[in-house]
């Protein structure tokens, strides 16, 4: 069979971005190209959709998919539990829409209780004016362990690693089709050896999506915060023989003329490198 016919055959498989900024989201004109949002990527494995994170860019997300209105079920997987990657789950709009199936997952939430029960409380007085049971949807809160596979839909494999992020962070590789995602955000790589559950996640994927906050420059000002460089994204692409490599998660103090000098270093780096950016869509 040849390679276009192949391609023909194969199920749908692609990546858009929603949000692609770390910490706080960073609206206006140094970056609107780029995009102010935080964290949220739309996956599509056929037609199942999966998204991961609810940063304030899954506003938008829901939008579109209550005007698709065609799907049973979505998916949300959690990196963690911080902010920029919560916030917007309450103005998600397929919430508000009555027999919708959300389910929600998390891998680092017991010690607070749950998914369930932080969600409760990202959405209680003094915080937000509704509450979870002013929800229409059905909502299915799952939690699991770092380092289980995952099957949400028949056909969709999800292996788990745990990040090495204050609080902890999960790490996520989507299998499907025959191709792989692996989405690695909010991690601290340091430069000793690369984590071999990191490794063992990442290896070779066909697209890895990475935290890449800072440049090398900026580290030392920043250790300890639980993010990386896109220099040591670009090794650990290196290392697990990544087909293509993402860089995501952007400090919100990087404009967009700061982020074109990060896209061009990073592609002579590594040649085919992509820089997120909202409203970015890669088929694998």
């Amino acid at each position: 069979m040849a390679l276009d016919e192949a391609a023909a055959q194969s199920p749908s498989f692609s990546v858009r971005f929603w949000g692609v900024r770390g910490s706080i989201a960073c609206p206006g004109q140094e970056t609107w190209r780029y995009g102010g949002n935080t964290s949220c990527v739309e996956i599509r494995c056929g037609k199942n959709i999966l998204i991961f994170d609810a940063g304030t860019g899954v506003r938008a997300l829901g939008n579109a998919l209550v005007k698709e209105a065609n799907t049973p079920a979505y998916d949300i997987f959690l990196s963690h539990g911080h902010i920029d990657h919560v916030v917007g789950l309450p103005f998600f709009a397929p919430l508000f829409v009555t027999g919708q199936m959300v389910r929600v997952w998390a891998g680092n939430l017991r010690r607070v209780g749950g998914v369930h029960e932080a969600v409760r409380k990202l959405m209680s007085f003094p915080l937000f004016p509704l509450q979870v049971d002013a929800l229409h949807a059905e909502l299915d809160f799952r939690d699991f362990h770092a380092g289980e596979v995952l099957e949400p839909q028949p056909g969709i494999q999800i292996r788990t690693a745990p990040l090495n992020h204050p609080g902890g962070a999960i790490g996520y590789r989507i299998d499907y089709g025959g191709r792989s995602v692996a989405y690695v955000t909010d991690i601290e790589l340091g430069d000793g050896p690369i984590d071999e559950a990191l490794l063992e996640l990442t290896r070779g994927v066909s697209l890895m999506i990475i935290d890449a906050t800072y440049t090398n420059e900026e580290l030392p000002s920043h250790a300890s915060w639980g993010h990386s460089s896109w220099q040591q994204g670009v090794r650990v692409a290196n290392a697990a023989g990544v087909g293509q490599l993402c860089l995501f998660h952007h400090d919100p103090e990087h404009d967009d003329t700061f982020m074109d000098r990060i896209k061009a270093d990073a592609n002579a780096a590594r040649a085919g490198t992509i820089v997120a950016s909202e409203g970015l869509r890669v088929d694998v």
